[in-house]
């Protein structure tokens, strides 16, 4: 998988606020295969793109 362009990437924070879920859950999907991390080790970074698909099929 290719690393998405740099101005789509968001901080955990960011992303849980995208998702409409909290921290904790950001990281469990990360455990579980549901979202991809990028970044490096202690600065995780999520795809803008991909944490909206998921608000929205949890919309339905």
């Amino acid at each position: 998988m290719t690393r998405p362009p740099r101005h789509r990437l968001v901080p955990t924070n960011v992303a849980a606020l995208a998702a409409g879920v909290s921290e904790a859950t950001i990281r469990k999907w990360v455990s579980r295969g549901k979202i991809t991390r990028y970044g490096r080790p202690g600065r995780s970074e999520f795809d803008i793109d991909e944490l909206t698909q998921i608000a929205l099929r949890r919309q339905r």
